[in-house]
């Protein structure tokens, strides 16, 4: 599928589908009153009795519409124009695409997209996504991508920016999709070399000999349970100034997560699949951010471990000794992203960053503080917090701070250990895990994102299909393109 910009006659051009935006009120846009006076007039009163929704992701569909050239066309709202959330252009777009997706097409062309150059990247990021679904290994497709989508009024430079974060997305949705057969620590570290092969990027991927070289005792010690050996892989990108401190992105890649011995139950393990997503998500925005050649020094890395049950498995009690020479005692072997984690932490510091952000699928306990959409947010710096929270906002993707004080470290104190894996209890697991991963940044400003309700849908949304979402994708290829027009912050 490409992404093009169309300079023609939008309205009396031939193409297989129609895509308008439409914002409220009947004559809200030059778009809207030409397409309303090709038709004869049928569009504006539909839009005033509100037979065509312009609420915000409303679709209308109209088949084989008399005056225009097209088979199909798509009325897609976008509420006021004057008060337009940061959300609707690209779920808007998602949702258009999502709905013309159930069949072959050749051309679909888009308009009635009029805002910020971050709205319109991000609907044309929209566009692309929201044609891809989870259907990877069906016989029969629930949906298909075009051929081309044609975009009107919008310029070239934004839509090929938002086809590379559209594509580094569904990147990251695939991986997520793919099933635990496929995706193991092996075969996603070979991901992660395949991806790097045509970007302006880097890869060292260490084995379990190099992990055992390393001291990486407390990843290999999650590892022990599986037959698929355990890897940690260091992406590289250097696309700022020489000497400039690189910003570390860490994930968290369980690629499947029985719980170990802290077993979990059926309906909670049938979507383990998804414990990978912090990986997927640091693999999305380097490959976006190599491909749009942003001007940042980025180091990725992701550990990638399965979690689980066998003679050799680790069990409760067991003491694991991480890289940084921390010893921690296991209360729980569910709680083992942050044991990965820990060890990819410690070797982010030794690439001296700027500053370092982790994206985990960590805890159910920030699922049920904060649902399914919103990602929590936990640092020990609020400026950096800020800063991604800030972007998040402005694309319309959902984020949350919680709080770091101090006495939540007193629940992770060891008795036989320097630190447990656990809190006490049943209460702030979400927080106290993040004061588990306190204790392996040092100093280094660091923000810890828990992305486990909004990484993976069990039901589809209008605009994208159920399962990985690549939430944060986008967001953090925007802040780290908004850094680098700003100038070193290192």
């Amino acid at each position: 599928m490409r992404c093009d910009i169309f300079e023609g006659d939008w309205l009396l051009s031939p193409c297989d589908c129609l895509v308008v935006g439409i914002h409220d009120g009947p004559n809200s846009s030059s778009e809207f009153a030409m397409l309303n006076a090709a038709t004869g007039g049928l569009l504006g009163p539909l839009v005033e009795s509100e037979d065509v929704s312009t609420k915000p992701l409303k679709i209308t569909q109209i088949l084989a519409p008399r005056g225009l050239p097209t088979k199909l066309l798509v009325l897609v709202g976008l509420g006021p124009r004057e008060s337009v959330h940061p959300s609707v252009y690209f779920r808007a777009a998602a949702a258009a695409l999502k709905a013309v997706a159930s069949k072959k097409r050749s051309v679909v062309r888009i308009t009635g997209f009029q805002g910020s150059p971050l709205q319109l990247r991000g609907a044309v990021a929209g566009s692309v996504v929201g044609c891809v679904g989870q259907d990877l290994f069906r016989k029969e497709k629930s949906m298909y991508q075009p051929d081309a989508i044609q975009w009107h009024s919008v310029d070239a430079e934004t839509v090929q920016a938002g086809q590379s974060i559209g594509e580094a997305i569904n990147l990251t949705r695939r991986l997520v999709n793919l099933p635990p057969n496929y995706i193991y620590p092996e075969s996603l570290a070979a991901e992660a070399v395949e991806i790097a092969k045509n970007l302006p990027m880097s890869v060292e991927v260490w084995d379990r000999p190099r992990l055992e070289q390393e001291k990486c005792g407390s990843l290999l010690g999650v590892a022990r349970g599986s037959v698929h050996d355990p890897r940690l892989v260091i992406l590289s990108y250097n696309g700022g100034n020489a000497g400039e401190k690189p910003t570390a992105l860490v994930g968290k890649g369980v690629t499947f997560d029985s719980g170990g011995y802290s077993l979990k139950p059926t309906d909670g393990m049938l979507t383990m699949k998804c414990d990978m997503a912090g990986a997927a998500t640091v693999l999305g925005i380097m490959a976006a951010a190599s491909q749009l050649k942003i001007k940042r020094n980025l180091i990725g890395i992701i550990g990638l471990v399965e979690n689980m049950i066998s003679g050799d498995a680790f069990r409760l009690g067991d003491v694991l000794t991480a890289r940084s020479g921390k010893t921690i005692e296991i209360h729980n072997t569910d709680a083992e992203g942050r044991l990965v984690l820990a060890d990819c932490l410690n070797v982010a510091l030794q690439y001296n960053p700027a500053r370092i952000v982790d994206f985990a699928t960590l805890t159910g306990a920030c699922v049920v503080g904060l649902g399914t959409e919103i990602s929590g947010l936990m640092t020990n710096n609020e400026e950096w917090q800020n800063e991604i929270r800030n972007v998040a906002d402005a694309c319309g993707e959902y984020t949350w701070p919680l709080p770091m004080h101090s006495f939540f470290t007193e629940q992770i104190a060891g008795k036989v250990a320097d630190i447990k894996n656990v809190g006490e209890g049943r209460y702030g697991g979400a927080i106290t895990a993040a004061k588990f991963l306190e204790e392996f940044v040092e100093k280094c400003p660091w923000t810890h994102i828990d992305i486990a309700g909004p990484a993976f849908l069990d039901t589809a949304k209008p605009w994208c299909d159920a399962g990985g979402t690549g939430t944060l994708v986008r967001t953090f290829v925007e802040l780290l393109q908004s850094q680098a027009k700003a100038g070193s912050l290192a």
